[in-house]
């Protein structure tokens, strides 16, 4: 076997089972410790300093520098006892992760050494902007940008630093980040659902948004994985033939937690659950070594923010393991790819979730508003809503029969699709969920108590009983960046509700008819988007074309929608992004777009000129020497028709490989001249992805052909199996 396979198999074998952050005792001893919560705020400041946070972090207050001061050395204080020696503002810039810049407490005045943290360092930092993506927002001779604190947010202590969570702006106050428009797209929906809510109840004060965000991951061993420099530059493989047996007898999910893999799951858990984060699901997921977890619902800023750590976290733990955790969406071809599943839902400041049916729905004309509301809001910018997840890592996932497919729909359930049948028919609704029998099988197992609604996995917005779950989202990305979205249609939908509404009642219609007249009208509206069926099946995608909802088929393509006017007005209209900003993320995703498979197209490139065509010349002259031998031997090449046959295939192979890796750098040089991003970026997914496409068919069939001894990278058998 090549040298540097075998040694990274053999290293691979010595890996042992260990925990490395096991705690003693419950959980509940443990969980929290690292985050400065409210609770624990009170011990280091006065009153006036810590109600000052508590209406910021409760009702979105603007924080008084003038207590700045105090709230940073009580942070201090706390962040000092346990251990740490730096600060830092943690923020999302346009790159879906985080960054952060560390500074010391450390000071020294007259030759004596302390610890200096004050309210301006706490309340601002200054980051380089032009070394972000910024879309032309920034220019390399423009380079000041601010992070600020976000209050909403509690600040916490990881590898000995302060990290508060802090949103980014340019020096004119542009988001240059992630958090800024999610943040302002929550506020301008909590104005629009209150507003609504207060048809039915004139108590509520303000709505929150709560996510619940399962994470799907997969895990290599780190010395395969750094043996394939297609996994360690990309986090995917470019090449690679499937292995004989993969997901197809369906034995991984579910199944019993591997007992290498349980040991990093209870260490990350550890470390997460003294960050505050409280997961609560871990299991296999359909592909081998495949995972998931998910943790307990809670506000929306700061389940994005705990999903952004809590990938950090297990990247790090998995370094003690020698494993790698890999996010990316399909990083295997031929098994299911991995996403992050948003189960999005609201809430008002009196408890009641807006999106709760109770058992009889038809009576709920409050969940019906906010339903149709949402229904209408998905049907309206369901394009913008699916290229919102439209990056290229999760284009290669959508689409297939794995994940949601590219065009949007929305699933209700049996029940509450017959009450809006019910409703557009203006027929009389006789549907009570609370009728439903209850599932019996025998005597001794308790009786099974179906939901409203079944549950459709095939669905990229699904209505699951008292939420949505939004399945479309990739692994590896931040969810602000989808969530915005959904906030932001939400909230013109539910505006234009109460608008309609006060209307009739300004004609004379009482309140109940006028909003059961709105809620038939947005439902009609937005029928097309409801499909209880199988939205993996062609039926599906050709009634959906003649629907007229629009599939994205290409990533760059698809990002024009930031050029039209429905989605410019909606961002500005609700003061989510201006204009500027809009063109900027138009830049941004181009731009990534391209890099990223410029790298890829880098890498298969290299691999296959310096792993795959090498080692298919070595086994080439193997078998040169073997039929020159038998014809030596016997005096014909009869008798080695099976060699020349292979050796005929393979031969074939390295001169497709060759001449279209020649092809692929020409495509690339071609699609590099093009000056305009957009277009560049439309290059790319056509030429150059054709071209990849082309490569990788010849060099799997390579891998197939040439002696396991000699092919030099970890196959899939070996990255998918521990």
């Amino acid at each position: 076997m090549a040298t540097f396979r075998q040694r990274a198999l053999d290293e691979a074998a010595s890996h042992k089972t260990g925990r490395y952050f096991a705690e003693d005792g419950p959980v509940s001893k443990y969980f929290g410790q690292n985050v400065l919560d409210l609770d624990k705020m009170r011990g280091y400041m006065s009153q006036q300093a810590y109600e000052a946070v508590l209406a910021a972090v409760k009702f979105g207050a603007k924080l008084d520098r003038s207590v700045s001061n105090e709230i940073a050395s009580g942070m201090k204080a706390w962040a000092i006892e346990m251990g740490a020696t730096h600060y830092t503002h943690l923020f999302h810039p346009l790159t879906d992760s985080t960054a952060e810049k560390h500074e010391a407490f450390i000071s020294v005045k007259d030759g004596k050494a302390f610890e200096k943290f004050n309210g301006s360092a706490l309340v601002q930092q200054e980051p380089d902007a032009s070394s972000f993506p910024n879309g032309g927002l920034r220019n390399t001779f423009e380079a000041r940008g601010y992070s600020a604190w976000d209050p909403s947010s509690p600040v916490f202590i990881m590898d000995g630093t302060l990290c508060i969570p802090s949103v980014f702006v340019s020096y004119t106050g542009e988001a240059l980040d992630t958090k800024v428009p999610d943040l302002k797209s929550l506020q301008a929906l909590s104005n629009a659902a209150t507003s609504v809510a207060n048809l039915f109840d004139e108590g509520v004060k303000a709505v929150k948004v709560n996510l619940g965000i399962e994470q799907e991951y997969f895990l290599v061993d780190e010395a395969l994985y750094n043996a394939r420099p297609d996994l360690m530059l990309c986090n995917r493989t470019v090449i690679g033939h499937t292995s004989a047996k993969d997901q197809q007898l369906e034995d991984h999910y579910f199944g019993a937690i591997p007992s290498r893999v349980s040991s990093f799951m209870k260490d990350f858990e550890t470390e997460a659950y003294k960050l505050g984060i409280l997961l609560q699901t871990r299991h296999n997921e359909v592909a081998p070594n495949q995972f998931e977890c998910a943790p307990v619902f809670c506000e929306a800023t700061k389940a994005i923010d705990q999903n952004m750590m809590l990938m950090i976290l297990m990247q790090k733990v998995a370094e003690k393991h020698h494993l790698k955790v890999i996010f990316h969406e399909k990083p295997f071809d031929g098994v299911n790819g991995s996403g992050k599943h948003c189960n999005w839902s609201i809430m008002t400041d009196t408890g009641v979730n807006l999106l709760s049916p109770g058992s009889t729905p038809t009576k709920n004309l409050q969940f019906l508003s906010f339903y149709a509301s949402v229904l209408r809001a998905v049907y309206r910018h369901h394009y913008l809503l699916m290229t919102s997840v439209a990056t290229l890592s999760n284009s290669y996932r959508l689409g297939g029969h794995e994940a949601p497919p590219a065009v949007m729909s929305v699933f209700s359930g049996s029940t509450l699709y017959g009450v809006f049948q019910a409703i557009m028919n203006m027929k009389e609704i006789d549907v009570d969920a609370s009728s439903q029998e209850s599932i019996k099988i025998v005597n001794s197992i308790p009786e099974i108590f179906p939901d409203n609604t079944d549950r459709n996995r095939t669905s990229p917005f699904a209505f699951t009983g008292n939420r949505f779950e939004f399945r479309a989202v990739g692994s590896s990305q931040n969810v602000a960046s989808a969530v915005y979205v959904v906030n932001s249609i939400v909230a013109e939908s539910l505006n234009e509700f109460r608008a309609e509404v006060d209307a009739l009642e300004a004609a004379g219609e009482d309140r109940s008819s006028a909003v059961m007249t709105v809620v038939r009208r947005f439902i009609t509206q937005a029928k097309d988007i409801m499909f209880e069926g199988n939205g993996y099946s062609r039926e599906w995608e050709e009634e959906a074309s003649a629907r007229g909802l629009r599939a994205v088929r290409n990533v760059p393509e698809a990002y024009e929608v930031y050029h039209e006017e429905a989605t410019v007005d909606l961002f500005r209209n609700l003061g989510v992004l201006a204009p500027n900003e809009v063109e900027a993320r138009f830049e941004i995703l181009n731009e990534t777009y391209v890099k990223k498979l410029q790298i890829e197209a880098r890498v298969m490139g290299d691999m296959c000129l310096n792993h795959v065509i090498p080692a298919a010349v070595r086994y080439q002259n193997i078998l040169i020497e073997n039929v020159k031998g038998v014809k030596e031997i016997f005096g014909d090449t009869s008798l080695c028709a099976a060699e020349i046959s292979t050796l005929k295939e393979i031969s074939t192979y390295i001169n497709n490989v060759s001449a279209d890796v020649e092809a692929l750098v020409e495509a690339r040089k071609k699609a590099n001249r093009i000056a305009d991003i957009a277009e560049r970026a439309k290059a790319y997914s056509h030429d150059v992805k054709d071209m990849m496409d082309k490569v990788r068919d010849s060099a799997d069939h390579l891998e197939m052909l040439i002696d396991d001894e000699t092919w030099p990278l970890p196959k899939y058998r070996e990255l998918l199996f521990f």
